[in-house]
């Protein structure tokens, strides 16, 4: 089988959309101002500061900042520094115990299953990678983020430019017809299959208006990995 890897997306693909935006997005955004005024000058934390204050141009310890990082959340802009942040709240909620992650039921099966069958599985997600890792890590299926081989956010790219998955070919260094990414986003789609990737559209919330040549499924065990070994359709 030529197909060596699968490189999966989370929100809509892995895990619903209402997780993130109903319980992650919620916590984070109550617990933000009280997080940076607790460690506002910790190491893990003033650098991203000092980066919303650069650009919005004003002084980290600025009340604007924690204003601007707030609308960022209501606005679900894909910032590095608001999701590096994020990520370093979660991680305190997850400790706590005040949720665990939603992953779809076969997904912990599947990548298990795959992962048997010689895939190596990375993650691309807009959120961070140390909250891609959180995620997994306290999933309702328990820890599946031993199961990953790496961990891709929006440092290598805009997860719609097709320098970003060329990004990630480069880093594991496999080809583009090695590779099989999942989303439920076409125009992420577009941009990996652009750099040669295979991919499959998830359609979890029903069908896609516009698929743009996407094979979909509904789920992850719809997913043949013998349909692999035939060429890759011509980019559309």
């Amino acid at each position: 089988m030529s197909l060596k890897a699968i490189l999966t997306d989370i929100e809509g693909t892995t895990s619903s959309i209402r997780f993130v935006h109903d319980v992650l997005f919620p916590y984070a955004r109550r617990a933000l101002p009280g997080f940076i005024a607790e460690h506002g000058n910790d190491e893990q934390v003033r650098p991203w500061l000092v980066q919303v204050g650069d650009e919005i141009g004003t002084d980290p310890d600025h009340p604007d900042v924690v204003r601007s990082l707030l609308d960022w959340i209501d606005a679900d802009r894909k910032h590095t520094s608001l999701k590096a942040l994020q990520g370093l709240i979660w991680e305190r909620g997850y400790a706590d115990g005040e949720f665990q992650a939603h992953v779809y039921d076969e997904v912990p099966d599947c990548l298990r299953a795959w992962k048997a069958a010689g895939m190596a599985l990375y993650v691309y997600s807009s959120g961070s990678v140390p909250a891609q890792k959180l995620l997994f890590g306290h999933s309702v299926a328990g820890d599946l983020a031993p199961l990953f081989d790496g961990w891709f956010d929006t440092r290598v790219g805009a997860k719609r430019e097709v320098e970003a998955y060329r990004a990630i070919l480069a880093d594991t260094g496999l080809t583009g017809a090695q590779m099989l990414f999942l989303s439920d986003v076409v125009a992420e789609l577009d941009a990996a299959r652009q750099a040669g990737m295979h991919t499959r559209l998830l359609e979890r919330d029903g069908p896609v208006a516009e698929r743009n040549g996407h094979d979909s499924v509904q789920a992850f065990d719809q997913i043949d990995l013998g349909h692999f070994d035939r060429p890759l359709p011509p980019p559309v």
